[in-house]
C-alpha cells in the first residue's frame, strides 16, 4: 500500500537490468514504475546537444514496509558507454526511520564542463535502492518527471553571484488559514505568501507549491502542535517532522529534520539566495537548487513512530511562508521547455500566482482550498485575486509557452 498519490495522468513503464532492453522517457511526461530491492533499472532518453535535461525520481515504500534509517534511493544519468553526465543523487529515510517519498534528481546540463555528455544521442536514467540492511524486501513504487530546460537566447553569467542577501527575515504573522496539503507533487496545493494551517498524520507526507519568480526569495518554518497530554506519558522520536523544500524539477534545495517529544516543535528553512539562472555554477547544492523560477514545492511529513508514542492524531500543523523581492525578468529562453511553463510563474505557469498574497486577506477562497492568480502589480503590491475553481476538480494543469 502507498499513500503517495501518482500524477493521474501518469504513464507505466517498466524497468529494465539491462540497458539495451531501457524504455523510452519523454521530457514533459510523468511516468509510474516500480523499483526493486535490489539491483538497478534502466530508462532511455534520446536527447538533443543542445538542451540541459533533469529527470526527479520519487521512490515510495509502502506504508507497512520496515525501513531503516540508511537505506533510500540514487538517481544517476550516464551517457551510451555507462559515464556519469553529473554526480549521482541520493536520498534516505533518516533518523525518523518511517516510510515515505524520497525524492532524487539526476541531470545532463548544457554547456557542461564534462565532455562526455555534450553531445545529441542516447542517454540512460539509472536507479537503485541503496544501503538496504534490514528493511523489507519488495518493490518500491517509483514516479519519474523527466524535463527539459532548453538553452538561452544569448550566454549568461557563467558564475554563482558571490553575496546575496542572507539574512533570515522573520516569519510572517496574523491569522492561519486553513488548507488541505497534496498527497503527491503533481497534487500539490497552491499557497502563497502567508499563515496557513493544516493537520498531519503519523506517517503521512503532504505536499504544497509556492511560486517563485525570478529575482525573488522564499523561507518557510514549520510548527507541530503538541500532542495530547502534551506528551506527559514520555517517549522521544527523532526526526519525527521533516520539512523539505523541492524545485520545479522536484531536485531537493534544502530540508531540516526535527525530534519531536509531544510538545511543540518548530523548525526553518536555510536562509537560499534570489532565484537566478546563475546559481547552477554554485558549489552548493542549497544554492545551485535555486536555478529556475516556478512552482517550488514544501513537503512535510510526519514520522509514523510519532503515532506509536503519542497517538493517531491528527497533529495541528503550521506553515510560514515568506517570498521577498521583487520579481525579475527571466534570462530568455531560446525554446520551450517540456513541460511547457515549469519555469514561469503566473497564469502560463505551473505555480498560478505571479505574486506574492496575503493569507490573511485571501479569505474563505483559499480555505476552501481554491486556486488565486495575481495579476499585475508584482511590485507595487496590488492583488486582483481570480478564483481558477475548486482544487479538487482543477487537476494538473497543461499550460502553453514559455
Amino acid at each position: 500500500m502507498s499513500s503517495y498519490a501518482f500524477a493521474s495522468d501518469a504513464l507505466s513503464v517498466t524497468g529494465a537490468t539491462d540497458p539495451a532492453d531501457a524504455e523510452r522517457l519523454e521530457p514533459g511526461t510523468t511516468y509510474r514504475s516500480s523499483l526493486p530491492s535490489d539491483g538497478e533499472v534502466y530508462y532511455r532518453l534520446e536527447l538533443d546537444g543542445t538542451s540541459t535535461v533533469y529527470v526527479a525520481a520519487t521512490a515510495v515504500p509502502p506504508t507497512d514496509a520496515v525501513v531503516t534509517p540508511t537505506e533510500g534511493v540514487r538517481v544517476s544519468l550516464q551517457d551510451a558507454e555507462g559515464r556519469s553526465c553529473s554526480a549521482a543523487d541520493t536520498a534516505g529515510i533518516g533518523a525518523g526511520r518511517s516510510p515515505r517519498p524520497l525524492t532524487v534528481w539526476g541531470a545532463r546540463e548544457l554547456p557542461s564542463s564534462r565532455s562526455l555528455c555534450r553531445s545529441a544521442g542516447t542517454y540512460y536514467v539509472v536507479v537503485e535502492r541503496v544501503l538496504r540492511t534490514e528493511s523489507t524486501p519488495g518493490d518500491w513504487d517509483l514516479e519519474l518527471a523527466p524535463v527539459l530546460e532548453p538553452r538561452l537566447r544569448k550566454a549568461d553569467a557563467t558564475r554563482a553571484p558571490e553575496s546575496w542577501d542572507s539574512a533570515t527575515p522573520s516569519p510572517p504573522g496574523g491569522e492561519a488559514v486553513r488548507l488541505r496539503g497534496g498527497g503527491g507533487f503533481d497534487s500539490a496545493t497552491a499557497l502563497e505568501q502567508g499563515v496557513w494551517r493544516d493537520d498531519v498524520r503519523p506517517g503521512q507526507t503532504l505536499f504544497y507549491e509556492v511560486p517563485v519568480a525570478w529575482g525573488q526569495q522564499v523561507y518557510a518554518t514549520a510548527d507541530l502542535s503538541g500532542a495530547r497530554g502534551g506528551g506527559a506519558g514520555g517517549g522521544f522520536v527523532p526526526g519525527g517532522v521533516n520539512l523539505a523544500l523541492y524545485n520545479p524539477v522536484r531536485g531537493l534545495v534544502d530540508d531540516t529534520s526535527i525530534s519531536y517529544n509531544g510538545s511543540r516543535k518548530s523548525g526553518a528553512l536555510a536562509a537560499l539566495p534570489p532565484v537566478g539562472y546563475e546559481n547552477r555554477y554554485a558549489v552548493s547544492d542549497r544554492v545551485g537548487g535555486m536555478r529556475f523560477a516556478g512552482s517550488y514545492f514544501l513537503v512535510v511529513h510526519l514520522a509514523a513512530r510519532v503515532g506509536e508514542k503519542f497517538g493517531d492524531g491528527p497533529f495541528g500543523l503550521t506553515l510560514r511562508v515568506r517570498v521577498t523581492g521583487e520579481a525579475a525578468a527571466g534570462p530568455g529562453y531560446a525554446g520551450q521547455s517540456e513541460p511547457a511553463g515549469i519555469f514561469q510563474t503566473g497564469a502560463l505557469g505551473r505555480g498560478g500566482s505571479g505574486a506574492v498574497g496575503d493569507a490573511g486577506s485571501s479569505g474563505a477562497g483559499a480555505g476552501a482550498g481554491m486556486k488565486l492568480v495575481a495579476v499585475g502589480g508584482i511590485g507595487a503590491g496590488t492583488l486582483v485575486l481570480v478564483v481558477l475553481g475548486v482544487w479538487a476538480v482543477v487537476g494538473r494543469r497543461r499550460a502553453a509557452g514559455v
